[in-house]
């Protein structure tokens, strides 16, 4: 029997804002807030009731399929379709289409960390009798966003690229619901844009395209200030997980990691699984990926230290991402969007911002 409501989690993408961190793991699979970030997501899906999901994969692929397996484990069936070459938002929603039992799909992008009630959505979906419901959120300032304005029964008028004046703060959240039927009308087999091709053309056609507009938690994980902000933002019960929902606080930290009595972790750290923090150590909103090393001393601001990576004693780390099997020296100083490629070496005190040795 055919499941009433699938979900589509499209996970094809490179990840290249969060380079170093993504040439090992696609963004997806990315630790955050102690679990990848892809397990957020799908455990949303799950207690909407949803438990039918189709991963649209591409870039390491395989990663997916040998962390989540069937999907049992979390209480889904998961289904993996690869796409070849990059189809984009629209092409890989194309490109899944025979896997598709259900008359309507969810569908999400896979780096966005968000807090709408997934129901809510669906229902705003069934109650309007629209082919494509849009997930809206209203934001402070929508200028680097591209913008949807609505009318008054909440249906879509029209997609606008960016620009200094938009005329409305609501913008595109990278959640739909379709209908099959549409699905079936994109393209396939080439690159698609579902909000430079697929929707303008349906509102051309006169077509009913819905919004559900909220004031939900957002956020787009595609750049490193991003993705730190989104874990703490997990962490500190701001941005809501089912698997968090009774842990909150200033800081997590794994089974197996060891953190020194007088190491200070607050602003959502997250020290994972195998870690090690030094005493003295100053950890606000890092995100310290399993086994790594941070030793006596070191202060690591709103930064990623990647898997096995190393800081030296009285190193200073600040809005940067070291990636895995790095080694920071001690009294080095990184700062200011730095980024640590994998395995590379920097002696002790081989970069400094200060004057003094």
């Amino acid at each position: 029997m055919a499941p009433a409501v699938q979900a589509l989690i499209l996970v094809g993408g490179k990840g290249t804002r969060l380079r170093p961190l993504t040439l090992s793991a696609p963004k997806p699979m990315l630790p955050t807030a102690g679990v990848p970030f892809l397990t957020h997501l799908l455990t949303r899906i799950r207690q909407a009731g949803i438990t039918d999901v189709v991963l649209g994969t591409s870039y390491q692929a395989e990663v997916f399929s040998e962390y989540y397996g069937d999907g049992s484990e979390l209480g889904m069936t998961l289904t993996y379709v690869t796409e070849k070459d990059p189809l984009g938002t629209g092409g890989g929603i194309r490109h899944v289409y025979d896997v598709l039992t259900a008359d309507t799909v969810l569908v999400f992008n896979g780096d966005v960390l968000g807090g709408t009630d997934v129901r809510e959505v669906l229902t705003t979906h069934q109650n309007s009798g629209a082919e494509v419901t849009l997930h809206l959120v209203r934001v402070s300032d929508p200028r680097a966003f591209g913008c949807v304005p609505t009318d008054a029964d909440g249906r879509v008028t029209a997609f606008l690229e960016k620009t200094q004046d938009p005329p409305t703060n609501q913008i595109n959240a990278g959640t739909y619901v379709f209908n099959r039927s549409v699905i079936g009308e994109i393209p396939a087999g080439r690159p698609v844009s579902v909000e430079r091709e697929v929707f303008p053309r349906l509102l051309a056609e006169g077509r009913h395209i819905q919004a559900h507009v909220d004031n939900a938690y957002w956020r787009d994980m595609g750049t490193p200030e991003d993705f730190v902000r989104g874990s703490a933002d997990l962490v500190r019960g701001i941005a809501p997980s089912p698997i968090l929902a009774d842990v909150c606080g200033e800081s997590l930290v794994k089974a197996g990691a060891e953190v020194a009595p007088s190491a200070v972790l607050i602003g959502g750290t997250v020290v994972g699984a195998g870690a090690t923090v030094g005493p003295g150590a100053r950890l606000d909103g890092a995100v310290i990926f399993d086994d790594a090393v941070i030793e006596a001393g070191a202060v690591v601001e709103r930064s990623i230290v990647g898997f096995r990576a190393r800081l030296g004693r009285g190193s200073l780390v600040r809005d940067t991402v070291i990636g895995d099997d790095a080694h920071v020296g001690g009294r080095c100083e990184l700062l200011r969007g730095a980024r640590v490629w994998p395995g590379v070496h920097i002696p002790d005190s081989g970069i400094r911002f200060s004057t003094d040795v």
